[in-house]
């Protein structure tokens, strides 16, 4: 690529002369490259003279009402910075939709390596994999914890109805991007709302948490213990029910021996030897918080039925040609199955 090329959604002549004065280090023979792997906004590694930073703005073409808010993003993790949950450090946030056609905002970037191919989680040890999976639960208790009050959080969300809420945002976000009739979606809908339980906790939730939205590092030894050196993608962050999050997290896991099929984001990933199953991460989860679990059905089909409404519509901008990268075409199939899964956790 050259230093002058244009990157979609990544105007060089606005971006440009808005980063003079924001991020000077970056000079104005800056390139960039998409990241791939996300199916929803789109992240922009840029690389200038004196610093690499990263980017992130909502993806092409026709959105979502109240998706895809990258203020709210910027808010998260802007006030996690001086926590113990690893985040990115931010740097800017652009509101002017006319420097890209959307929001922004710009952060540092991590070292550190982000897995989304079995191939890679293949390079490590079993015992490797064995305490990668014990920080995901560590930091992910520690989102579960972050002080509300003293991060300035506490308005981030409302503190109760989350399910409640949850299910009627996502039913309006169906039937704004649904593309086509889903056998047994009505069904799940109908079941979802007459058998949620209440709610017993209300806690900063991550929304997307899993191993492909973390940046993990090794040690030094070629056997190095991995870390999880950053958290990204808050896009769907909120204050919410925390058995939600966990639920979401499991949705994409699929250890040695358990069909992840359904999912068509990161599969195999955590197959391998050393990695433990859904209900054993939910194990580890339960003695780490000291939360009962004795709903998890429940959650793990409602987020099944969430991520299906999500795939549905990053296949409504596949249809249209907005999306950008690889692996679009396994989305639409998913969704139906997702369904299915979702049923007969419910059954």
């Amino acid at each position: 690529m050259s230093a002058r090329e244009e990157v979609p959604g990544l105007p060089r002549e606005t971006f440009t002369r808005w980063a003079r004065s924001v991020l000077p280090q970056l000079g104005d023979d800056w390139r960039a490259e998409v990241i791939s792997g996300g199916l929803s906004n789109i992240t922009y590694r840029v690389h200038g003279d004196q610093a690499t930073v990263i980017v992130r703005r909502p993806p092409l073409g026709k959105l979502l009402p109240s998706a895809h808010d990258m203020a709210r993003e910027h808010r998260v993790l802007a006030a996690l910075q001086d926590t113990d949950v690893p985040v990115p450090r931010v740097l800017a946030l652009c509101d002017d939709p006319e420097v890209a056609g959307a929001p922004f905002y710009v952060m540092a970037q991590v070292e550190g390596e982000v897995y989304r191919e079995p191939e890679q989680t293949a390079r490590l040890s079993p015992g490797q994999r064995e305490a990668l999976s014990d920080d995901l639960v560590d930091v992910l208790a520690r989102i579960h914890a972050v002080d509300l009050d003293a991060t300035g959080l506490r308005d981030f969300g409302r503190a109760d109805g989350y399910l409640e809420r949850q299910l009627r945002r996502w039913t309006a976000q169906w039937e704004a991007s649904r593309t086509r009739e889903v056998e047994g979606m009505p069904d799940l809908l109908a079941a979802l709302a007459r058998q949620q339980p209440a709610q017993t906790a209300t806690t900063l939730v991550h929304g997307d948490y899993r191993l492909d939205n973390t940046l993990v590092t090794l040690g030094t030894q070629p056997d190095g213990i991995p870390r999880v050196a950053a958290v990204v993608d808050w896009e769907l962050s909120t204050l919410g029910d925390p058995l939600a999050d966990l639920a979401t997290w499991l949705t994409y896991w699929s250890g040695p021996g358990e069909d992840g099929s359904a999912v068509p984001v990161a599969q195999g990933l955590t197959a391998h030897e050393g990695f433990p199953t859904g209900d054993e991460i939910a194990r580890r989860y339960a003695v780490r918080t000291g939360r009962d679990l004795a709903h998890l059905a429940f959650y793990r089909a409602f987020a099944d039925w969430k991520l299906a409404v999500i795939l549905e519509g990053v296949h409504a901008r596949y249809l249209a040609g907005k999306s950008m990268g690889e692996g679009y075409d396994r989305v639409g199939p998913a969704v139906p199955l997702l369904v299915e899964r979702a049923l007969a956790r419910l059954a």
